[in-house]
Parts: structure tokens; C-alpha cells; sequence
């Protein structure tokens, strides 16, 4: 007689490394006062849906959503401002960035990463965005705290010119950075996380992709597209995206905006979310030993979830 073997999931929170490159330069900025690094994440809104850009460069990350529109929303509803500058002539952005740095540390991004160089294995562009933060400034070179794992890590001039201008990253500004981060009204996180989610609501409608380059697509219909395109072929730059990058911090955010709503009382909501966040783990496995058709399989199921998501954001 066969024995039935029953799942048992532990519901765990995530700890660990991970491609949070914004969330975690945000926290270095706000200092004693920042939340913790998973509420932080939830709030600038990107783990509320997936996006499918220009119909081909997936995202486990809210529809018409980026990183320098999610660092704007966390600081609005966790009661900061800070002033932010985009400076299209690279001389005067860095004699800014050397004058701001005397009053403390500096907020830089995005910029592009294949070009900071004491990251192993970047020789040059790969069009991939980050952040980090400026800590001192000289004629030769910058020294920063990468999140990346890289803390005093220094760039010299010439690289992070060149990952400053940021110009095969697709948005943003050349030289932005942001400085003067001002703690204005007290706002403890379960309120930040409650002021968050209408926004989150809007983007898993579909509401928020004007802007983005034709054949973009949201939700389940990004999912469903990707799932199409890898069972056709998954070509290595898709995959190399996939694997290195995408599946791991659309996992991370998922799992951290689970713990995140569950403590603002969105019981069903956190359990989709936590389904959300098992589906694109497991991906992970199936892109490494390329087994496409279990990759795909997992994308159709996740497909409905963003629906099932808005639902019970909402009703609860």
C-alpha cells in the first residue's frame, strides 16, 4: 500500500543576500530611522504585479513600475523628502557631487553597473541599473558603499563617469542623485505599508503602463507572454536576465510584502503573495538545469495570481 506523502510549507520570512540595491541605499541614507529592508521594499510598490517591457526584458516587479519612481513613493508615505538632481553636463555634476558631499553622504542613480569595474566580471556595459552611495569624492576616484556587497569600495573617476551617465539604462536621468534626506512627519511602518497599497491596487488593474515602450505587457499577460517565449527557446540573454537578476529579487519582494501586509491585517492578500513568492522561486532551479517546459508550466500558474492579488487587496 502506497503512503500519501502531504506538503508541508513553512511559512518563513526571507533573510539573506539579495539584488536590493535601492532599497538597501535608501536605508544607508535614513540612517537610525530607516524601517527594515523588507518594509522598505513593499512600499515603493514594486512587488505588486510583473511587467513584461517592450514585450521581452521581464520584471517580477509592478506594471509601469522603476526604481526611481519607487524610491518617490516610499519617501512620500514614510514621511521623508529629499532633493533629487539630474545634471545633463558631467563636469558640473561632479563638482555638485563633491560640494554636496561635504555635507554628508550622497544617494547616486541609477547608473550602470557594467561599468563599476571592481564588481567582478564587469568590463563594460550590460544595461543593467543600480545604486549606491557616494561617500567622499576626489580628482582620481569615488568612494562609495555598493549594496552589492562592496562596502568602501573605490571607482575610479573614470568608471563611475561612465556608470553615472547611465545612458543604456531605460529611465531615468544621466547624474542623478539625491541629497538633504529630511525626516518631516513621524510615520510608523504599519501606516507607510496601509498608505502603500492603493497604489499597489491601481498598478495589479493595469492602470499605470503609459509610457512604456510598445508591446509591454502586465500582470498575467506578462507572465503568460514569457511563458510562451521561454517554452519556444529561451535564448541566453533571457535566461542570463532571468536567472541572475530577476527570479531572485522578484522572490525576495514577494515574500517580504507577504510578512509586510499580513502585518496590516491582509490576511488573504499575504497569501497570495506568499504563493506568488514560491512560484518564482522555484523558477530558479528549472532556468538553471534549463527545464523550460516545468518554467513555463510554473508561469501559467502564477498567471491568475495578480488577479486573485487585486481581489483581495481589496475586499480586505
Amino acid at each position: 500500500m502506497k503512503t500519501a506523502i502531504v506538503e508541508r510549507v513553512i511559512d518563513l520570512p526571507y533573510d539573506g543576500s539579495g539584488p536590493y540595491c535601492y532599497a538597501h541605499s535608501l536605508a544607508m541614507m535614513m540612517g537610525s530611522e530607516a524601517p527594515g529592508i523588507g518594509v522598505l521594499e513593499t512600499v515603493t510598490g514594486s512587488p505588486f504585479g510583473m511587467q513584461l517591457v517592450g514585450g521581452s526584458m521581464p520584471f517580477f516587479d509592478a506594471f509601469g513600475w522603476d526604481p526611481d519612481i519607487g524610491i518617490g513613493e516610499a519617501l512620500d508615505v514614510l514621511g521623508w523628502r529629499a532633493e533629487t538632481v539630474s545634471e545633463p553636463d558631467p563636469g558640473t555634476a561632479f563638482a555638485r557631487l563633491a560640494e554636496s558631499l561635504a555635507d554628508g553622504p550622497v544617494l547616486i542613480g541609477p547608473v550602470e553597473m557594467g561599468h563599476l569595474r571592481h564588481q567582478p566580471g564587469m568590463t563594460g556595459p550590460i544595461g543593467a541599473d543600480h545604486f549606491l552611495v557616494a561617500l567622499a569624492a576626489d580628482g582620481e576616484s569615488v568612494t562609495a558603499h555598493d549594496p552589492q556587497g562592496y562596502p568602501y569600495a573605490r571607482i575610479p573617476r573614470t568608471d563611475f563617469a561612465a556608470a553615472w551617465r547611465a545612458d543604456t539604462v531605460d529611465y531615468g536621468k544621466p547624474h542623478t542623485m539625491r541629497t538633504n534626506f529630511v525626516r518631516h512627519t513621524v510615520v510608523d511602518e504599519e501606516a507607510a505599508i496601509v498608505a502603500s497599497l492603493p497604489r499597489a491596487i491601481k498598478r495589479l488593474s493595469g492602470e499605470h503602463g503609459a509610457g512604456l515602450p510598445p508591446g509591454s505587457l502586465g500582470n498575467a499577460d506578462a507572465a503568460l507572454a514569457l511563458a510562451a517565449r521561454i517554452e519556444a527557446g529561451c535564448d541566453p540573454e533571457l535566461r542570463g536576465s532571468l536567472m541572475h537578476f530577476a527570479v531572485r529579487v522578484g522572490a525576495r519582494r514577494l515574500s517580504d510584502a507577504a510578512v509586510c501586509v499580513r502585518r496590516v491585517g491582509h490576511g488573504e492578500a499575504a497569501a497570495v503573495l506568499t504563493t506568488q513568492a514560491r512560484l518564482v522561486g522555484s523558477l530558479q532551479y528549472d532556468l538553471v538545469v534549463e527545464d523550460d517546459a516545468r518554467a513555463a508550466r510554473t508561469l501559467r500558474t502564477l498567471a491568475p495570481t495578480y488577479a486573485e492579488l487585486r481581489r483581495a487587496l481589496r475586499s480586505s
